[in-house]
Parts: structure tokens; C-alpha cells; sequence
């Protein structure tokens, strides 16, 4: 009872701090930014709260904290617009949505899946705050539980979700998360330094590839090549859909999961570094092995939409459990999140033990206007969201320069380096090919999102377990199998098992026929000659160093046998088994454009920005395109093209952010934004 009269108090004080016009109209600035930011792939949170930084230096605590907290709550509502309108990820953490949102949006039901999306973003939103409300006081010795075996189970679980993903045939499943995994540990290794596929004379590969250039290549480029090739708009039936009371309806229908995956979403959002990554599959995962008939996953299924849009915004409430009680980040934002608390006023806010017991009233604050901003959020979004959902309805060859565009100029803030766009360009090769031959990109992505937790956290724990069996067996066993680790493992094991059993069933691709063995078993040839280079070059790591080899080199021999056990398949089984699925061989593929035709033109922006810098050659790009590819008139060519170009100046200059400069700035000197 001390703990309800104490948070009922603290509540009490926040209320009548929030209660100002001034703090309102911060919060809706916070919530308007949030949304624009939300809505351009691959920015997110840690750009939107970086562009803030500057404005918020002295500002009044309470004005500031509703100016961020406005922000970060509703990004994970912004960011379903490009989930389902463009197939594009807005963030790591809408990358599920897209895996239905879109196939809705293409079947003419935009409006609906994008109603139903932010009824569960609120809701979870709401559940968060609520969660936050009465775990703030009571939160401390849970998540202090959590040790390395503990953190590890659950990265283990979020790998458990690629049995679900794994698409007819789990070996591909399980190959393509691996290939994530070792994708993911190319640069210095963690522990020791040593180089794992790369090299000093090659300083980019040091620090590996990031995580918004490896999704927007997996996810997007795929998709806006598709559409490309295939002509026409991304609705399909050129029709709004049904409405937006339709998904709400959807929403009430399945209110339940959407309950479900909100508690998914807070608990995840507890633990420091998973929460945004990995949340949204752990709910899409629970949504399938929930649903009894789960053939239209993966097809336009609006439980696929609700259950990770419930979890993203629900993850924000309890990411900010282990920010404020210990300064722990959740995610990338919360860590921006703790350095912005110290600009405010005169530093009186530090995040940790001072947030439960000096400033519990601000601690509250936070969570009245994590509420309230998500209110104001959705509000907005459905206000907006049927003149932005109309889109879908513009032909895809208008639309695909601009995406493009935004994409490269997100994946470029991730490093600040023309290298970004070139991994860029060649992850989307690898996507457009895992997608042709229904490799699971999804269970790629998780493989990459959780191959650093999974390793530092079983390195940590091998380490301090050696220690406590030194000590006695005893202390070891307790150490290793403690109640925590015992269920999150009976979790992950009957999580596989009924993944495993139910993949058949969900084929995030579509339907795909079976062609030729001549081009899957290319492709499978390459992965073989991939891995086998991977596990020569980690072979070559001095023993000594054996920590930064033994986890790379471990996955790396699973998926070489894995790809072998494939590579005997596909010489044994005839053509028309489903290990030769080819995209290339629909009926209706001889009517779309070449391939090769389609990137050219996305190669030549990234060689006329290794030229001329990003934004000369993006006039050239938009003017060609328009011109030769969509066959624009010359006066609606030069409007389309001073528009593209303008919107990214404004855009930079707006986030004070660089474009990719070429041989020309290294040349000449010129001004902003040519260099």
C-alpha cells in the first residue's frame, strides 16, 4: 500500500507540472517532429532527438522532457506509414510490420492496415505508460536479475523466431539467419581485436556494417526494384480499401493479441539493447503461433500488422525502465535520451537512483506525457494518414526516385561515407536475390540484429561461469541454470519446435513457382564460396585470440553444412520440388522490365556521386529518369527534378547533416551542399 500512496503522490505532483500551455505546446512540437522524422526510412529516433539537442541546452526540465518524450513516442507510429505504403522498414523496429502491411496496401486496403496499425500503436503506447506507471518502484530488483546467462536466453529467443520465418524449407531458414549472423561479425572482433574479414588497409570494415544500411538494402531496394520492373502503382487495385473504422474493427476483433503483444512489448523493451531490434519479430512470432489458419501470413494477414505495432509502441514504456532507474539505454535513442536529461535546466536531472527518490515527480511526468503524446500521435496520424495512404495510388515510376533517394541519404548519415552507399547497393543485390529465391530475409535480419548480443553475452557468461565453478560446482549451476535462464529456455525450445512445425505454413515471399535448377543452384554455389572464404579467414586468427574466432567460426560451420546438405538436395530432387522456387518464372514475368536495366540506374547514382559528389549527380539522376524512364514532358522533368533536389538541400540542411561528396570535392573546393 506505501508503494500505490507514493506513486498516487508522485502522479499527482506530475500532473499539476504538465498542466501548462507551454508544456503542451512543446509536446505537440515534439510529437509533430516525431512523426515527420518517423515517416523517412531509416532516420528514426536517434536523428530526430540529435536534431534537438542544440534547442533544448537550458530549457526548463519539464518543457524539454515534452519536447523528447513527444518525439520518441510516437516514431514507432510515424514509421508504419513506410512499412505499409512502401515496403520499406521506417526503423528497426516496424521491419515485421512490412511483412503484411504491405501486401494489404498493394491489395488496395492501405487505409485499412494503416487504421488498424495505429489503434495498436496506441493502445500499446497506452499499455506502456501504464506499465511504466507501476513498474518504475518495483522494476529495480527484477531487472537486476538479469545477468549475462539470462540476457543471453533471451537473444536466444529472438534467434528462435527464424524457425517461424524459416519459410517450406527450414534448412534455407536457418542458413539465411546464419548468413546474418556472419554478415553481422565482419570488422574487428569484440574481445581481442582481431580482423574477421577485413583489413586494416580497408578502414571501413573495421567497425562493420550498420544496422540501418543492412536493413534498408535487405528490405527496401528489393522492393523498389520489384515495382520498378513491374510497372504500374504500389496499390494494385487503385482503391483505398475499406476504410478506416474497418481496421479499427480489425483492432477490436483481435484486441486480445493486441493486449498480448503490448506486455511482449514492455517486457522486451526492459532489457537494454533488444527492445526496438528484435521486438517486433518476437510478436509477429506470437501472432502466428497463436493464429489457427496461418496460410495468409506473409500475404496481407492484419494480425501480422497488429501484433508488432502493439509491441513497438508498448517497448518505449518499458525501454525507459532501465534508462531511468540505472542509465542503462534501451536502444540508441534512450541513449541520446540520458545525455539530452543533462542539458536541461542546470543539470539537475540525472537518470538512476535520483529519478525514484529526488525527482519521482518529473519520473512520473514522463509517463503522463508518454500517454499523452501517443494520444496526440495517433490523432494525427489518422487526421493525415488517408491524403498520405493515396500515394499507393500514384504510378510507382514518380514515386521510386524519391524513395530512393531518401533511402541513400539515410543509409549515408549511419557512417558519413561514400563506402555506406556502396554496402548499401550490395546488400540490395543479396536482397533482391534471397527474395527471388525465397531466402528468408527476415530471418536474416534477426541473424544480423543478434549476432553481437548473442556473442558478448555467451562470452561473458562462459568467463564469470568458469569463475563461479572455480569456486565450487554449485555456485556454477546457480550461475548457469538459474529460474530465469530454466523458463526463457523452455520458452525457446517450444518456440522452435512449433515454429518449425507451422513454417510451411507462412511464406513471407507469396506464392512462388518452381523454375530451373540452374539459377537457384547458382546462387546456392555462391553462398558455399562465401562461407568457405568466411572460415578460411577465421580459421587464420591466432589462437591466442580463439574468443574473437570460436562464435563466427562456429555459426560458420553450421551454415556451410547446412548449404552442403542443400547443395545434395538440390542434385537429387527434380525440378519441380520447392528448393528451386524462382520468381523470375511467373506467368506474368516475361511483361516486366530486365533486372539488370532496372539497377543500372541506381548504379549510375552511386558512380556519379563517387564522381561528382551525391547532389550533382542526383540532379542528373532525377532528370534522366524522369525523362527517359517515366517519359516526362522537359518542363514536368525540370519541376519533379528541382523538387527531389530542394526537399534533400532542406532536408540536410534541416538535420545539419553532410551529403556523399566524390572525386570532384577532393578536386575543387566548393560550397555547401556540392561538397
Amino acid at each position: 500500500m506505501e508503494l500505490l500512496y507514493t506513486a498516487a503522490g508522485a502522479l499527482a505532483s506530475a500532473s499539476s507540472l504538465i498542466m501548462h500551455q507551454e508544456v503542451f505546446l512543446f509536446l505537440a512540437i515534439g510529437v509533430v517532429l516525431g512523426l515527420s522524422v518517423g515517416v523517412f526510412p531509416g532516420l528514426g529516433g536517434i536523428a530526430g532527438l540529435s536534431l534537438m539537442l542544440p534547442f533544448i541546452f537550458g530549457l526548463d526540465p519539464i518543457i524539454g522532457l515534452a519536447l523528447m518524450v513527444g518525439l520518441i513516442a510516437v516514431v514507432p507510429t510515424s514509421d508504419t506509414v513506410a512499412s505499409v505504403l512502401m515496403g520499406i522498414p521506417g526503423s528497426s523496429s516496424s521491419q515485421a510490420t512490412v511483412l503484411d502491411g504491405f501486401p494489404l496496401s498493394k491489395q488496395g486496403h492501405a487505409a485499412r492496415a494503416l487504421s488498424a496499425a495505429f489503434a495498436s500503436s496506441l493502445f500499446g503506447g497506452l499499455v506502456g505508460a501504464l506499465f511504466l506507471t507501476i513498474f518504475i518502484l518495483v522494476a529495480r530488483p527484477v531487472v537486476l536479475e538479469f545477468q549475462s546467462p539470462e540476457l543471453l536466453m533471451v537473444s536466444i529467443f529472438g534467434l528462435s523466431m527464424v524457425g517461424i520465418l524459416a519459410g517450406k524449407i527450414a534448412l534455407k531458414g536457418v542458413a539465411s539467419a546464419g548468413l546474418g549472423i556472419m554478415i553481422a561479425s565482419i570488422g574487428e572482433g569484440p574481445f581481442n581485436g582481431e580482423l574477421r574479414l577485413a583489413s586494416y588497409d580497408f578502414p571501413y570494415l573495421l567497425d562493420g556494417f550498420k544496422l540501418v544500411i543492412v536493413g534498408l538494402g535487405i528490405f527496401a531496394i528489393p522492393e523498389i526494384v520489384a515495382l520498378l520492373r513491374k510497372g504500374g502503382s504500389i496499390n494494385e487495385s487503385r482503391a483505398l480499401g475499406d476504410g478506416w473504422l474497418t481496421g479499427v474493427r480489425d483492432w477490436w476483433e483481435h484486441k486480445w493479441l493486441s493486449v498480448r503483444c503490448s506486455i511482449i512489448g514492455v517486457l522486451v523493451g526492459v532489457i537494454p539493447g533488444l527492445g526496438g531490434s528484435v521486438v517486433d519479430w518476437i510478436a509477429y512470432g506470437h501472432a502466428i503461433q497463436t493464429t489457427p489458419d496461418k496460410r495468409q501470413f506473409g500475404k496481407g494477414e492484419i494480425r501480422g500488422v497488429i501484433a508488432p505495432e502493439s509491441a513497438n509502441n508498448a517497448k518505449e514504456g518499458g525501454g525507459l525502465v532501465p534508462t531511468l532507474l540505472f542509465g542503462i539505454p534501451g536502444s540508441g535513442s534512450m541513449a541520446i535520451f540520458i545525455g539530452a536529461l543533462a542539458l536541461l535546466g542546470s543539470g539537475e536531472l540525472e537518470v538512476g537512483q535520483s529519478m525514484l527518490t529526488d525527482n519521482l515527480d518529473y519520473t512520473y511526468s514522463i509517463v503522463w506525457l508518454l500517454a499523452l503524446a501517443n494520444v496526440l500521435g495517433t490523432v494525427l496520424c489518422i487526421i493525415l494518414a488517408p491524403q498520405i495512404a493515396r500515394l499507393t495510388s500514384i504510378p510507382f515510376v514518380l514515386v521510386a526516385p524519391f524513395v530512393f533517394m531518401i533511402i541513400t541519404f539515410a543509409a549515408f548519415q549511419s557512417g558519413q561515407d561514400i563506402l555506406d552507399l556502396v554496402v548499401l547497393f550490395c546488400i540490395g543485390i543479396l536482397g533482391i536475390f534471397m527474395r527471388r529465391f525465397d531466402w528468408s530475409r527476415p530471418a536474416f535480419l534477426i541473424g544480423f540484429v543478434l549476432a553481437k548480443p548473442v556473442e558478448n553475452f555467451s562470452n561473458n557468461a562462459y568467463q564469470i561461469a568458469g569463475i563461479r565453478f572455480d569456486q565450487n560446482i554449485s555456485a556454477g549451476m546457480d550461475y548457469v541454470f538459474g529460474p530465469i535462464v530454466i523458463v526463457i529456455a523452455i520458452i525457446t525450445v517450444l518456440s522452435v519446435v512449433v515454429g518449425l512445425r507451422q513454417a510451411k505454413h507462412i511464406q513471407p515471399e507469396g506464392d512462388l513457382e518452381t523454375g530451373g535448377k540452374r539459377a537457384p543452384l547458382a546462387f546456392l554455389l555462391l553462398l558455399v564460396a562465401f562461407t568457405a572464404i568466411f572460415l578460411f579467414n577465421i580459421g587464420m586468427i591466432p589462437g591466442y585470440a580463439w574468443t574473437d574466432a570460436v562464435f563466427p567460426f562456429t555459426i560458420g560451420c553450421l551454415v556451410f553444412s547446412i548449404l552442403l546438405i542443400l547443395l545434395g538436395q538440390m542434385m537429387l530432387k527434380p525440378e519441380s520440388d520447392a528448393l528451386f522456387v524462382d520468381s523470375e518464372v511467373r506467368p506474368d514475368s516475361h511483361s516486366e522490365r530486365s533486372l539488370w536495366g532496372t539497377i543500372s540506374w541506381f548504379v549510375g547514382l552511386l558512380v556519379g556521386s563517387m564522381i561528382t559528389g551525391f547532389i550533382i549527380a542526383l540532379t542528373c539522376f532525377l532528370a534522366c529518369f524522369f525523362r527517359v524512364r517515366a517519359n516526362l514532358s522537359w518542363p514536368m522533368t525540370s519541376l519533379m527534378t528541382v523538387c527531389g533536389v530542394g526537399f534533400m538541400i532542406f532536408m540536410g540542411w534541416m538535420l545539419n547533416r553532410e551529403f556523399p561528396g566524390g572525386l570532384a570535392q577532393s578536386i575543387f573546393s566548393l560550397p555547401w551542399p556540392l561538397r
